[in-house]
Protein backbone atom coordinates (compact mmCIF):
# COMPACT_ATOMS: atom_id res chain seq x y z
CA UNK A 1 0.00 0.00 0.00
CA UNK A 2 1.72 3.55 -1.17
CA UNK A 3 1.21 6.43 -2.32
CA UNK A 4 2.05 6.52 -6.50
CA UNK A 5 1.02 10.40 -7.08
CA UNK A 6 0.62 13.76 -4.88
CA UNK A 7 -1.15 16.55 -6.41
CA UNK A 8 -1.71 20.34 -4.49
CA UNK A 9 -3.19 23.28 -5.77
CA UNK A 10 -3.29 26.33 -4.07
CA UNK A 11 -2.26 24.53 -0.60
CA UNK A 12 0.08 26.68 1.49
CA UNK A 13 3.47 27.32 0.03
CA UNK A 14 2.45 25.45 -3.35
CA UNK A 15 0.60 26.97 -6.17
CA UNK A 16 0.58 23.84 -7.96
CA UNK A 17 2.60 20.86 -7.54
CA UNK A 18 2.61 17.18 -8.79
CA UNK A 19 4.62 14.48 -7.07
CA UNK A 20 5.35 11.00 -9.12
CA UNK A 21 6.77 8.18 -6.48
CA UNK A 22 6.99 4.51 -6.27
CA UNK A 23 6.01 2.38 -3.44
CA UNK A 24 9.71 2.85 -1.67
CA UNK A 25 10.94 4.98 0.67
CA UNK A 26 10.32 8.94 -0.19
CA UNK A 27 12.93 11.34 1.05
CA UNK A 28 12.07 15.41 0.83
CA UNK A 29 15.33 17.72 1.14
CA UNK A 30 15.76 21.39 0.80
CA UNK A 31 16.51 24.01 3.16
CA UNK A 32 13.91 25.44 6.11
CA UNK A 33 11.35 27.19 4.75
CA UNK A 34 11.28 25.28 1.81
CA UNK A 35 7.61 23.86 2.17
CA UNK A 36 9.10 20.05 2.85
CA UNK A 37 6.43 20.28 5.76
CA UNK A 38 3.92 21.11 3.43
CA UNK A 39 3.45 18.33 1.55
CA UNK A 40 3.58 15.86 4.08
CA UNK A 41 0.89 18.20 5.58
CA UNK A 42 -0.76 17.55 2.37
CA UNK A 43 -0.77 13.77 2.71
CA UNK A 44 -2.24 14.09 6.26
CA UNK A 45 -5.35 15.32 4.85
CA UNK A 46 -5.99 12.12 2.96
CA UNK A 47 -6.83 10.83 6.24
CA UNK A 48 -9.50 11.39 9.10
CA UNK A 49 -8.93 14.61 11.29
CA UNK A 50 -6.95 18.30 10.86
CA UNK A 51 -3.56 17.19 9.75
CA UNK A 52 -0.04 16.92 11.15
CA UNK A 53 -0.09 20.53 12.29
CA UNK A 54 -3.81 20.45 13.64
CA UNK A 55 -4.44 23.53 11.63
CA UNK A 56 -7.74 25.33 10.52
CA UNK A 57 -8.84 24.37 7.49
CA UNK A 58 -9.03 28.27 6.53
CA UNK A 59 -5.20 28.74 6.84
CA UNK A 60 -4.17 25.85 4.50
CA UNK A 61 -5.00 28.50 1.59
CA UNK A 62 -1.82 29.58 -0.07
CA UNK A 63 -2.11 33.52 0.34
CA UNK A 64 -3.36 35.53 -2.06
CA UNK A 65 -4.72 32.67 -4.15
CA UNK A 66 -8.77 32.74 -4.63
CA UNK A 67 -8.37 29.16 -5.71
CA UNK A 68 -9.97 26.75 -3.04
CA UNK A 69 -6.78 24.63 -1.41
CA UNK A 70 -6.95 20.72 -2.93
CA UNK A 71 -5.18 17.76 -2.39
CA UNK A 72 -5.38 14.57 -4.56
CA UNK A 73 -3.27 11.53 -4.79
CA UNK A 74 -3.24 7.40 -6.61
CA UNK A 75 -3.36 5.20 -3.54
CA UNK A 76 -2.21 1.50 -4.89
CA UNK A 77 -3.95 -0.98 -2.42
CA UNK A 78 -3.87 -4.43 -2.88
CA UNK A 79 -7.27 -4.12 -4.42
CA UNK A 80 -5.98 -1.87 -7.14
CA UNK A 81 -5.40 1.91 -7.47
CA UNK A 82 -7.76 4.19 -6.13
CA UNK A 83 -7.94 7.77 -6.67
CA UNK A 84 -8.51 10.19 -3.28
CA UNK A 85 -9.34 13.20 -3.42
CA UNK A 86 -10.08 16.55 0.05
CA UNK A 87 -9.86 20.06 -0.55
CA UNK A 88 -12.13 23.62 0.70
CA UNK A 89 -15.63 23.12 0.10
CA UNK A 90 -16.15 26.47 -2.63
CA UNK A 91 -20.03 26.38 -1.26
CA UNK A 92 -19.68 26.38 2.46
CA UNK A 93 -19.20 29.42 4.17
CA UNK A 94 -17.87 27.97 7.22
CA UNK A 95 -14.45 25.60 7.33
CA UNK A 96 -15.13 22.66 5.75
CA UNK A 97 -13.90 20.36 3.62
CA UNK A 98 -14.94 17.51 1.26
CA UNK A 99 -13.86 14.29 0.05
CA UNK A 100 -13.62 12.33 -3.07
CA UNK A 101 -13.02 8.72 -3.61
CA UNK A 102 -12.50 7.24 -6.87
CA UNK A 103 -14.86 10.20 -8.28
CA UNK A 104 -17.44 9.99 -5.87
CA UNK A 105 -18.27 12.10 -3.08
CA UNK A 106 -18.05 10.60 0.72
CA UNK A 107 -19.53 11.08 3.68
CA UNK A 108 -16.68 13.28 5.46
CA UNK A 109 -13.10 12.90 6.33
CA UNK A 110 -13.68 9.96 7.96
CA UNK A 111 -14.45 7.74 4.92
CA UNK A 112 -10.66 8.09 4.10
CA UNK A 113 -9.56 5.99 6.62
CA UNK A 114 -11.73 2.87 5.08
CA UNK A 115 -9.28 3.50 1.96
CA UNK A 116 -6.12 3.58 3.53
CA UNK A 117 -3.79 4.33 6.52
CA UNK A 118 -1.68 6.76 7.65
CA UNK A 119 0.47 7.46 10.67
CA UNK A 120 3.25 10.22 11.53
CA UNK A 121 5.37 11.83 13.86
CA UNK A 122 6.68 15.28 14.28
CA UNK A 123 8.43 17.40 16.15
CA UNK A 124 5.95 18.79 17.92
CA UNK A 125 5.73 15.55 19.49
CA UNK A 126 8.43 15.08 21.37
CA UNK A 127 6.70 16.18 24.25
CA UNK A 128 3.51 13.92 23.61
CA UNK A 129 4.20 12.33 27.50
CA UNK A 130 4.72 15.49 29.03
CA UNK A 131 1.79 17.53 27.58
CA UNK A 132 -2.14 17.11 28.07
CA UNK A 133 -3.94 13.68 27.73
CA UNK A 134 -5.70 14.76 24.58
CA UNK A 135 -2.72 14.87 22.41
CA UNK A 136 -1.89 10.99 23.52
CA UNK A 137 -5.49 10.21 22.77
CA UNK A 138 -5.27 11.92 19.60
CA UNK A 139 -1.78 9.85 18.75
CA UNK A 140 -3.38 6.44 19.70
CA UNK A 141 -6.24 6.89 18.03
CA UNK A 142 -4.53 7.52 15.03
CA UNK A 143 -2.72 4.07 15.49
CA UNK A 144 -6.25 2.83 15.98
CA UNK A 145 -7.34 4.39 12.47
CA UNK A 146 -4.55 1.90 10.80
CA UNK A 147 -6.13 -1.40 13.12
CA UNK A 148 -9.99 -0.46 12.50
CA UNK A 149 -10.76 1.37 9.59
CA UNK A 150 -14.16 1.94 11.15
CA UNK A 151 -13.31 3.50 14.39
CA UNK A 152 -13.33 7.56 13.06
CA UNK A 153 -16.52 7.27 12.15
CA UNK A 154 -17.58 5.76 15.18
CA UNK A 155 -15.12 8.65 17.31
CA UNK A 156 -17.35 11.44 15.26
CA UNK A 157 -20.33 9.98 15.93
CA UNK A 158 -19.63 10.04 19.52
CA UNK A 159 -19.17 13.44 19.27
CA UNK A 160 -21.21 14.98 17.20
CA UNK A 161 -24.10 12.98 19.88
CA UNK A 162 -21.94 14.50 23.16
CA UNK A 163 -21.81 18.36 21.78
CA UNK A 164 -25.80 18.36 20.79
CA UNK A 165 -26.29 16.83 24.38
CA UNK A 166 -23.75 19.97 25.81
CA UNK A 167 -26.06 22.20 24.16
CA UNK A 168 -29.39 21.32 25.20
CA UNK A 169 -28.21 21.14 28.84
CA UNK A 170 -26.60 24.16 28.52
CA UNK A 171 -29.94 25.63 26.95
CA UNK A 172 -31.69 23.86 29.82
CA UNK A 173 -33.74 21.94 27.31
CA UNK A 174 -33.91 18.91 29.55
CA UNK A 175 -36.31 16.87 26.75
CA UNK A 176 -35.92 13.03 28.46
CA UNK A 177 -36.56 11.35 25.32
CA UNK A 178 -34.23 13.43 23.28
CA UNK A 179 -31.77 13.50 25.73
CA UNK A 180 -31.50 9.45 25.97
CA UNK A 181 -31.72 9.29 22.09
CA UNK A 182 -28.46 11.14 22.71
CA UNK A 183 -27.24 8.97 25.12
CA UNK A 184 -27.93 5.93 23.69
CA UNK A 185 -26.12 6.71 20.52
CA UNK A 186 -23.37 7.80 23.12
CA UNK A 187 -23.50 4.25 24.51
CA UNK A 188 -23.62 2.46 21.33
CA UNK A 189 -20.19 4.49 19.83
CA UNK A 190 -18.32 5.32 22.84
CA UNK A 191 -18.21 1.64 24.08
CA UNK A 192 -17.47 0.66 20.43
CA UNK A 193 -14.84 3.18 20.81
CA UNK A 194 -13.28 1.85 23.70
CA UNK A 195 -13.38 -1.21 22.59
CA UNK A 196 -11.52 -0.66 19.46
CA UNK A 197 -8.95 1.05 21.63
CA UNK A 198 -8.43 -1.98 23.94
CA UNK A 199 -8.41 -4.36 21.21
CA UNK A 200 -5.76 -2.46 19.55
CA UNK A 201 -3.88 -2.19 23.15
CA UNK A 202 -4.01 -6.06 23.74
CA UNK A 203 -2.08 -6.81 20.25
CA UNK A 204 0.16 -3.97 20.92
CA UNK A 205 1.38 -4.93 24.66
CA UNK A 206 3.28 -7.91 23.00
CA UNK A 207 5.34 -6.25 20.13
CA UNK A 208 5.86 -3.52 22.54
CA UNK A 209 7.42 -5.71 24.94
CA UNK A 210 9.81 -7.03 22.50
CA UNK A 211 10.95 -3.71 21.79
CA UNK A 212 12.53 -3.17 18.09
CA UNK A 213 16.24 -2.56 19.19
CA UNK A 214 17.68 0.30 19.89
CA UNK A 215 14.58 1.58 20.42
CA UNK A 216 13.41 0.57 23.93
CA UNK A 217 10.75 -2.47 25.02
CA UNK A 218 7.89 -0.75 26.83
CA UNK A 219 4.72 -1.24 28.60
CA UNK A 220 1.34 0.39 27.29
CA UNK A 221 -2.01 0.44 29.33
CA UNK A 222 -5.09 2.76 28.45
CA UNK A 223 -6.45 4.52 31.61
CA UNK A 224 -10.31 4.70 30.84
CA UNK A 225 -13.31 4.11 32.45
CA UNK A 226 -14.47 2.39 29.96
CA UNK A 227 -11.87 0.54 28.70
CA UNK A 228 -12.08 -0.79 32.10
CA UNK A 229 -15.61 -1.64 32.29
CA UNK A 230 -15.09 -4.10 28.65
CA UNK A 231 -12.57 -5.92 30.74
CA UNK A 232 -14.79 -6.50 33.71
CA UNK A 233 -18.17 -7.41 31.53
CA UNK A 234 -19.82 -7.51 28.37
CA UNK A 235 -19.78 -4.63 25.75
CA UNK A 236 -23.62 -5.20 26.16
CA UNK A 237 -23.80 -4.32 30.10
CA UNK A 238 -20.95 -1.90 29.67
CA UNK A 239 -23.25 0.36 27.29
CA UNK A 240 -26.07 -0.32 29.93
CA UNK A 241 -23.97 1.03 32.75
CA UNK A 242 -22.89 4.47 30.59
CA UNK A 243 -26.31 5.30 29.58
CA UNK A 244 -26.82 5.07 33.12
CA UNK A 245 -23.65 7.18 34.24
CA UNK A 246 -24.88 9.89 31.28
CA UNK A 247 -28.21 10.22 32.71
CA UNK A 248 -27.34 10.38 36.20
CA UNK A 249 -24.74 13.09 35.61
CA UNK A 250 -26.64 15.32 33.28
CA UNK A 251 -27.30 17.98 36.27
CA UNK A 252 -23.15 18.50 36.67
CA UNK A 253 -23.01 18.06 33.00
CA UNK A 254 -25.09 20.59 32.43
CA UNK A 255 -22.83 22.87 34.44
CA UNK A 256 -19.68 21.92 33.24
CA UNK A 257 -20.19 21.02 29.33
CA UNK A 258 -19.29 17.76 28.14
CA UNK A 259 -19.79 14.37 29.71
CA UNK A 260 -18.40 13.82 33.30
CA UNK A 261 -17.36 10.00 31.71
CA UNK A 262 -16.49 8.78 28.56
CA UNK A 263 -13.96 7.98 25.99
CA UNK A 264 -13.01 11.39 25.31
CA UNK A 265 -11.46 11.54 29.01
CA UNK A 266 -9.23 8.19 28.25
CA UNK A 267 -5.37 8.68 28.91
CA UNK A 268 -2.47 6.42 27.30
CA UNK A 269 -0.08 5.32 30.02
CA UNK A 270 3.62 4.74 28.88
CA UNK A 271 6.27 2.93 31.30
CA UNK A 272 9.68 2.79 29.73
CA UNK A 273 10.44 -0.87 30.14
CA UNK A 274 14.24 -1.21 30.85
CA UNK A 275 14.46 1.54 33.53
CA UNK A 276 10.30 0.33 34.85
CA UNK A 277 9.97 4.33 35.09
CA UNK A 278 6.81 5.91 33.93
CA UNK A 279 7.21 8.01 30.37
CA UNK A 280 6.78 11.22 31.79
CA UNK A 281 9.44 10.77 33.91
CA UNK A 282 12.04 9.60 31.36
CA UNK A 283 14.41 11.99 29.70
CA UNK A 284 13.52 13.72 26.80
CA UNK A 285 15.55 11.30 24.64
CA UNK A 286 13.92 8.59 26.24
CA UNK A 287 10.58 10.37 25.11
CA UNK A 288 11.15 10.64 21.76
CA UNK A 289 12.24 7.04 21.63
CA UNK A 290 9.29 5.94 23.37
CA UNK A 291 7.04 7.90 20.62
CA UNK A 292 8.98 6.02 17.75
CA UNK A 293 8.60 2.61 19.29
CA UNK A 294 5.49 3.11 19.58
CA UNK A 295 4.46 3.80 16.03
CA UNK A 296 7.05 1.27 14.68
CA UNK A 297 5.60 -1.20 17.12
CA UNK A 298 1.98 -0.20 15.43
CA UNK A 299 3.28 -0.12 12.13
CA UNK A 300 4.90 -3.89 12.60
CA UNK A 301 1.75 -5.14 13.68
CA UNK A 302 -0.53 -3.97 10.69
CA UNK A 303 2.38 -4.68 8.28
CA UNK A 304 1.22 -7.58 6.64
CA UNK A 305 -3.05 -6.59 7.54
CA UNK A 306 -3.20 -3.31 6.56
CA UNK A 307 0.10 -1.52 5.99
CA UNK A 308 0.19 1.82 6.94
CA UNK A 309 1.83 5.12 5.10
CA UNK A 310 4.42 6.59 7.30
CA UNK A 311 5.28 10.26 7.33
CA UNK A 312 8.12 11.47 9.58
CA UNK A 313 8.81 15.83 9.43
CA UNK A 314 12.36 16.16 10.86
CA UNK A 315 12.69 12.83 12.54
CA UNK A 316 15.90 11.71 11.82
CA UNK A 317 17.88 14.91 12.21
CA UNK A 318 17.31 14.31 16.01
CA UNK A 319 18.50 10.53 16.18
CA UNK A 320 22.19 9.16 16.67
CA UNK A 321 23.63 6.97 13.70
CA UNK A 322 22.32 3.91 15.84
CA UNK A 323 18.46 4.76 16.03
CA UNK A 324 18.76 6.54 12.34
CA UNK A 325 20.04 3.06 10.76
CA UNK A 326 17.71 1.16 12.56
CA UNK A 327 14.64 3.38 11.78
CA UNK A 328 15.61 2.86 8.01
CA UNK A 329 16.13 -0.70 8.49
CA UNK A 330 12.59 -1.50 9.95
CA UNK A 331 10.50 0.60 7.69
CA UNK A 332 13.09 -0.92 5.02
CA UNK A 333 12.43 -4.52 6.08
CA UNK A 334 8.53 -4.13 6.58
CA UNK A 335 8.08 -2.97 3.38
CA UNK A 336 6.35 0.31 4.27
CA UNK A 337 6.74 3.55 2.18
CA UNK A 338 7.82 6.14 4.42
CA UNK A 339 8.03 10.04 3.48
CA UNK A 340 10.83 11.97 5.03
CA UNK A 341 11.91 15.44 5.37
CA UNK A 342 15.38 16.61 6.66
CA UNK A 343 17.67 19.90 5.54
CA UNK A 344 20.62 17.45 5.38
CA UNK A 345 21.11 14.99 2.36
CA UNK A 346 23.71 13.11 4.53
CA UNK A 347 21.04 12.33 7.27
CA UNK A 348 19.78 9.93 4.57
CA UNK A 349 23.07 8.09 2.67
CA UNK A 350 21.99 4.66 4.46
CA UNK A 351 19.37 5.14 1.62
CA UNK A 352 20.81 5.50 -1.24
CA UNK A 353 19.71 3.60 -3.93
CA UNK A 354 16.74 2.23 -1.87
CA UNK A 355 14.71 5.40 -1.49
CA UNK A 356 13.52 8.08 -3.91
CA UNK A 357 14.76 11.20 -3.04
CA UNK A 358 13.56 15.12 -4.06
CA UNK A 359 14.85 18.42 -3.68
CA UNK A 360 12.04 20.67 -2.46
CA UNK A 361 12.71 24.36 -3.28
CA UNK A 362 10.75 27.28 -5.00
CA UNK A 363 7.20 25.68 -5.07
CA UNK A 364 8.65 22.88 -6.69
CA UNK A 365 9.77 19.32 -5.98
CA UNK A 366 12.27 18.10 -8.26
CA UNK A 367 13.56 14.06 -8.43
CA UNK A 368 17.40 14.13 -7.66
CA UNK A 369 17.82 11.82 -10.85
CA UNK A 370 16.42 14.87 -12.79
CA UNK A 371 17.97 17.46 -10.94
Amino acid sequence: MAVRSLSLTAFRSYETVRVEVGPDPVVLTGPNGAGKTNLLEALSYLSPGRGLRGARLADLARRGDTRPWAVSARIETRDGPIQVGTGADPESVNERRVVRIDGEGARGPAALAEVFSMIWLTPAMDGLFRESSSGRRRFFDRLVFAHDPLHARRFNAYERAMRERARLLKEGRRDPAWLSALEETMAETGIAVAAARRDLADRLIPVLQDGINPFPAADLALDGTLENWIGEMPAVDAEQRFREALEASRPRDAETGGAATGPHKTDLAVVHRPSGMEAELCSTGQQKSLVIALLLAAAKLESRRRPPVLLFDDVVAHLDDDHRTALFSTVLELGLQAWMTGTDDDLFRALDGRAQNFRIADGKAVARDTA
